[in-house]
């Protein structure tokens, strides 16, 4: 175990006795530490249920495709916590991140703090002390009161598709979540957001009109379609004829439109035609439909994907890649985390699957049981119990064509490390 990760684990310590969501502990410690809050370069500020971390990756390919410095904030991590915090375009190192904690840990004492918190400040005070043009942080948990929500006056702020997840936290509806998510909106603070369920839709546009922020919605403010040899996006600002994107699936036009539109809404001097495209052709997101290419690959003609997506929304979008993965067999491998609705991820993937194998990883955090997935299932998926077993006897038995591992992030990061790959540094 790595030193961070020693001190990461002494800090479960700390967890309030009484779990509740809530900006004022962050805020007290940040005021100990002199508010780095303020003083953060200007922030794209993301929130929303799927797509996230994808539209985080464009922006950042973006920014950095236009020759700038770019921090991110992202969560949850695959393989290493430094994952979660990239300074001016690099990983944090373990060295500077040790130190921080350090810091912050002893300004904060004995007082009572979630990890997220700690960590959400050790972030901020490096994205303060690192000089860099621009701050793409994504929201870890619905939006209001998660902690990145001490950043008062972000330069855009983004919200991807919404669906039903977290409902312990945010409520029993879609229209209570996207509530929740709206939370991030400013006024005075553009505001963008994708394709959305109508409800949803509805209470985003109501927050940002009592706030009397302009809101840029898709197929209203702005559209992307493909072409033949990319897509073409349009705004207020003109079209912009994008090549294929780097990102795979189905669902990925709707971040990287979103990616766009933020970034013109913005429109810092920097920005350009040509930094938008090459952005969006060479953004890299691990365990997005990603393809592997390590030890876990079958031999041709086989294929294997990851794909950390774990609920009904994120499913849906995944069934859109499988329609068009009809030209060949496919077999799905899905392990879940616990409190996840396993019946709405499968619905729409079951009836477009030649296979479906439920496993459980050994090291996978908080991992639904291989029975609990089968029963999900109606009985269709079989028992792994794991993916090298799983993975063994689709080759096996099965017709050659696509596997795709999916279900949860915390295994896509299992995977990632069987297969010896491990995220871009």
């Amino acid at each position: 175990m790595s030193r961070s990760e020693e001190i990461i684990d002494r800090l479960h310590a700390l967890y309030p006795v009484l779990i509740d969501l809530s900006l004022g502990r962050l805020q007290k410690l940040l005021g100990k530490l002199g508010h780095p809050e303020r003083k953060l370069p200007p922030v794209v500020h993301v929130a929303g249920t799927n797509g996230k971390g994808s539209t985080c990756a464009f922006l950042r390919a973006i920014g950095e495709a236009a020759g700038r410095r770019v921090h991110v904030y992202t969560s949850p991590h695959l393989v290493r916590f430094h994952e979660r915090i990239r300074l001016a375009g690099h990983l944090v190192t373990e060295e500077f991140l040790v130190a921080t904690l350090e810091e912050v840990e002893e300004v904060n004492g004995t007082d009572p703090i979630t990890v997220f918190e700690i960590i959400s400040a050790v972030a901020l005070l490096l994205f303060s002390r690192v000089p860099a043009d621009m701050l793409v942080l994504e929201v870890g948990l619905g939006g209001r009161y998660d902690a990145t929500n001490v950043v008062q006056t972000p330069a855009v702020s983004a919200i991807t598709s919404i669906s039903m997840d977290h409902m312990d936290f945010l409520g029993d509806t879609l229209e209570k979540i996207a509530f929740e998510k709206a939370g991030i909106i400013r006024s005075g603070v553009p505001c963008v957001t994708g394709r959305q369920n109508p409800a949803a839709l509805g209470v985003i546009s109501a927050c940002a009109a009592a706030l009397g922020t302009t809101l840029l919605a898709r197929d209203a403010e702005w559209r992307i379609e493909p072409t033949t040899d990319g897509h073409l996006y349009q705004d207020a600002m003109g079209r912009l004829a994008l090549p294929p994107l780097a990102l795979r699936g189905a669902h990925q036009p709707d971040n990287a439109g979103i990616a766009v539109s933020a970034m013109r809404a913005w429109n810092p001097i920097w920005l350009t035609d040509r930094a938008i495209a090459r952005g969006v052709a060479t953004a890299e997101w691990p365990a997005r439909m990603q393809r592997l290419g390590g030890a876990l690959v079958p031999p041709p003609p086989w294929e294997l994907w990851l794909d950390g997506g774990h609920n009904a929304g994120a499913g849906a979008a995944l069934a859109e890649t499988l329609v068009e993965w009809r030209d060949r067999p496919v077999h799905l491998v899905v392990g879940m985390k616990q409190g996840k609705t396993a019946e709405g991820f499968l619905a729409p993937l079951l009836p477009l699957a030649d296979s479906v194998t439920a496993v459980q990883e050994p090291g996978q955090h908080l991992a639904m049981s291989v029975e609990q997935i089968v029963a999900a299932s109606g009985g269709v998926a079989r028992p792994g119990p794991d993916v090298r077993s799983a993975l063994a006897r689709i080759v096996a038995e099965e017709a050659p064509g696509r596997i795709l591992i999916c279900g949860s992030l915390y295994l896509a990061g299992e995977v990632l490390k069987l297969d010896e790959t491990v995220p871009a540094t």
